[in-house]
């Protein structure tokens, strides 16, 4: 798609108004404060259902070359690469009871990755594996990450069942002090963060939620042992079951048509319908993607990326829903790279946008038989104001008699949980079973929830200095006053829908900082300077994507509702420019993260 069509200035400013009262519907003035984390008195919505009673062991008391804090694709492939660069020792610290990190946590029935898998799941190339569907399940996803981690020997040393709760550096030694709720205390050189963005699962804030009777469960802790059945279907356990579920993004678009099979009644509550395009997932085999040649998944994933960031990539090798919509993805990500700007450029991609999601509306009436129901389920708003769905089942399990849509726009969510169901105006449906489909707390895991204090040089809390003067980083990897720790994330960076390329990238820059650390007998730090030059670099056109999200429907791109974060926070140019940039800065600039080292450290 190409940023050309003509607008209709008529048909647009109707719209814009249809646009701007269906967000007012949904705004809420407590924002991101309606929700509720899965700990204290709600801790059990986070316990393991996978793992059991973890394994008695006693404590760990050593030392290794580097910790990685996560056990998701980030951790995995921070310690690949590592592997890969030589490094002996790495200890990868995981709260789950094995590698996966999200697809560890995520087994709900029909969950699928919704990036193509032969670019979704890295490292393709290294392992010679060739994901079996266009769109892996969840399952082919975590026994790929399990594949990873065996082929680097990656589970020695490996602590399962466990979370990271402090990081502190010892000057004497210069390594961090690394302890766990399960009393470990060991030493490593160097630190790597990778808790990820969608770890720690978040709850509706609805009133009496504590009260209801029923059996209740977070998506991403799916309760097998109540439904029966597994991530394919067969939930038996639902039969004769009257079943809530609340959140209709991309988890309730896959768990929902399969919800429908087995259960007595689904009464689906939803706030604000995703917009569902076309999946068309199919098998594939190596033939089908050019698997037949050394290098052929990086060349497929630098074609995918080019095409969602806007540069020029010339045959489509995937040929997706992302791909045939890049050109409308330039408001999904702040970091997106967009040369054409101006009035002109604005208007077409308005109107752009404008036939997309008619397009997309147009596919509900299509498919859904009772006009009030396709109605409350069209998305009235723009393409990149939620992350865009794929489905095609979703639409199709309305026409069911045992399917309801309830919509909570004008109540602004669930009223209240009694003993026996959901106060929705009213009306009062009684259930069985309330499932929560209301996705994560994004961007508040790890080191940036408070929940794992890091104290640097100095006992310099990381928090309390970022709150004083803002977050401060080189490239969004490392900082002043904390030595020879590395960040993986989202902070400073660029991202792209699909993450797990960001993540492989980001990998490969940590082992480089730690090879250039070893070998010239130095600690990975930056200088104030050079913190203060990459601030000044995400400062070009920080503002630009603000308006578009300060007039999206509510959810997690704009603080429900409230706007992007006043600081700058992403590159500005696109995920597949900074890649180039860390690329150049690597093998010209690298001496501008490191200092000498002064300690005479022991092997430990």
């Amino acid at each position: 798609m190409t940023i050309t069509q003509t607008p209709d200035p008529a048909g647009l400013d109707a719209l814009r108004q249809r646009y701007r009262l269906e967000r007012e519907r949904r705004v809420r003035p407590d924002g991101a404060r309606q929700y509720r984390s899965a700990d204290a008195e709600f801790g059990y919505y986070a316990d393991d259902p996978y793992a059991g009673e973890a394994a008695e062991r006693e404590p760990v008391r050593n030392t290794v070359d580097v910790a990685v804090v996560g056990g998701g694709f980030g951790g995995i492939l921070a310690g690949a690469r590592m592997r890969q660069r030589g490094v002996g020792r790495v200890r990868i610290v995981e709260k789950g009871g094995d590698f996966g990190g999200t697809w560890y946590w995520n087994r709900y029935p029909g969950i699928h990755c919704d990036v193509e898998s032969h670019v979704y799941l890295p490292m393709l190339d290294e392992t010679g594996y060739v994901p079996e569907w266009k769109y892996a399940p969840g399952e082919e996803i975590r026994r790929h990450a399990m594949r990873i981690a065996r082929k680097y020997d990656l589970y020695p040393d490996a602590l399962f069942s466990t979370a990271v709760t402090s990081l502190t550096w010892d000057e004497a030694s210069e390594r961090w002090l690394v302890a766990t709720d399960r009393g470990d205390t060991f030493h490593a050189t160097y630190v790597v963060t990778s808790t990820g963005t969608l770890s720690d699962p978040k709850l509706p804030g609805i009133p009496g939620i504590e009260s209801f009777r029923g059996h209740t469960f977070h998506t991403s802790r799916w309760d097998y042992a109540y439904t029966g059945g597994t991530p394919d279907g067969g939930l038996t356990g639902l039969s004769g079951k009257r079943v809530g579920i609340v959140g209709t993004g991309a988890t309730g678009v896959q768990a929902i048509p399969v919800l429908a099979e087995d259960a007595q009644h689904v009464y689906v509550f939803q706030r604000t319908p995703s917009s569902v395009d076309v999946r068309a997932n199919r098998r594939t085999g190596a033939e089908d993607v050019g698997a037949d040649h050394v290098g052929w998944a990086r060349e497929r994933r630098e074609n995918f990326l080019r095409i969602v960031s806007g540069e020029p990539a010339g045959h489509d090798l995937v040929a997706d829903g992302w791909t045939a919509s890049a050109a409308l993805l330039e408001k999904l990500l702040p970091s997106f790279r967009r040369d054409e700007k101006g009035a002109a450029f604005e208007a077409a991609y308005e109107a752009a946008d404008a036939a997309k999601m008619n397009e997309l509306r147009a596919r509900v009436e299509q498919t859904v038989t009772d006009p009030g129901t396709a109605a409350k389920l069209k998305p009235w708003y723009r393409y990149a104001c939620k992350r865009p769905t794929f489905s095609d089942t979703y639409y199709a399990a309305f026409n069911r008699d045992n399917v309801s849509l309830v919509d909570t726009a004008d109540t602004h969510g669930i009223e209240r949980i009694t003993e026996h169901g959901a106060v929705v105006g009213e009306n009062t449906y009684e259930l069985d079973c309330l499932i929560f489909a209301t996705g994560f707390s994004v961007g508040v895991s790890g080191i940036h929830s408070g929940k794992l204090p890091v104290h640097g040089r100095g006992g310099t809390q990381l928090l309390h200095a970022w709150a004083e003067r803002g977050p401060r980083t080189l490239h969004g990897f490392t900082g002043n006053g904390f030595p020879n720790l590395i960040h993986m994330g989202t902070l400073h960076n660029a991202s792209s829908v699909n993450f797990t390329h960001v993540l492989d990238e980001q990998a490969v820059h940590a082992a480089a900082l730690v090879a250039a650390a070893e070998s010239g007998h130095a600690l990975i730090e930056p200088s104030p300077e050079a913190e203060d030059a990459w601030l000044a670099v995400l400062a070009e056109d920080a503002a630009d994507h603000e308006w578009f999200h300060a007039e999206c429907t509510p959810g997690y791109y704009n603080r429900e509702g409230l706007g992007r974060p006043n600081s700058a926070s992403a590159y500005p140019h696109g995920s597949f420019a900074f890649h180039e940039l860390l690329k150049r800065w690597r093998s010209e600039s690298i001496a501008e993260a490191l200092r000498p080292r002064t300690a005479l450290r022991s092997s430990g």
